[in-house]
């Protein structure tokens, strides 16, 4: 699939099904031994401590179902398409299109347990700029590296966190100012798995590769 045609195809069925993939059936999530659904209380994915959230977040979809059932009986299931099913698969492909670039750049490296730690972990992340789209996402777009070193921070801190550990970070840091729709295509061509440098003596550090 790595030709042009191939790559349109796999960005167009990430960008439309690729979150509901993931949370029905951990589609590039995280391995298992056995099969994970995001929306199975027993499922490997959680604990016992989170068991009943879940349950509680099931209730809610099954309601939210139930009205769009309802709204489609009476406005017409074009017209919840339109209103509901349009706004719902943008925001999806944002949401895939966001993380993806922000954890997918040939300069991010990956690590095994012999050499990952939570602060290697933590700046393998990549900012990036959207422009004007930057403050409507809230800059989690430009400021995902300082998100991932302080998770629990607010959002409007962000700006001012990530001024604060550039100079820190130093080369550290990674940003990309690559136009987002240039960037999405040379990831798609150039990040296809992930493969330990030929003479490294990082034994457990692994790169972006896109040839077999």
């Amino acid at each position: 699939m790595n030709n042009p045609p191939g790559r349109v195809l796999i960005i167009l069925i990430q960008l439309t099904l690729g979150w509901p993939l993931y949370l029905a059936f951990n589609v590039s999530g995280r391995p298992y031994d056995r099969f994970a659904c995001h929306y199975d209380p027993y499922g490997p994915i959680y604990n016992d401590r989170e068991r009943l959230q879940i349950f509680v977040s099931d209730a809610g979809i099954l309601a939210a179902i139930f009205l769009l059932y309802r709204v489609a009986v009476t406005k017409g299931l074009s017209w919840l398409i339109c209103i509901y099913g349009v706004p719902l698969l943008i925001v999806n492909g944002f949401l895939v299109l966001i993380t993806y670039l922000q954890h997918t750049h040939p300069a991010l490296p990956h690590y095994d347990s012999s050499e990952w730690d939570w602060l290697r972990g933590a700046l393998a992340t990549m900012d990036r700029d959207y422009g004007v789209l930057n403050k409507v996402f809230h800059n989690i777009t430009d400021t995902h590296v300082a998100h991932h070193l302080f998770s629990t921070m607010p959002h409007y801190n962000a700006m001012e966190a990530t001024k604060a550990i550039k100079p820190l970070l130093g080369d550290y840091y990674k940003f990309d100012s690559t136009p987002v729709p240039k960037a999405l295509w040379r990831e798609a061509k150039e990040c296809l798995y992930v493969e330990k440098d030929e003479g490294s003596q990082d034994k457990g550090v692994f790169w972006y590769k896109n040839k077999y």
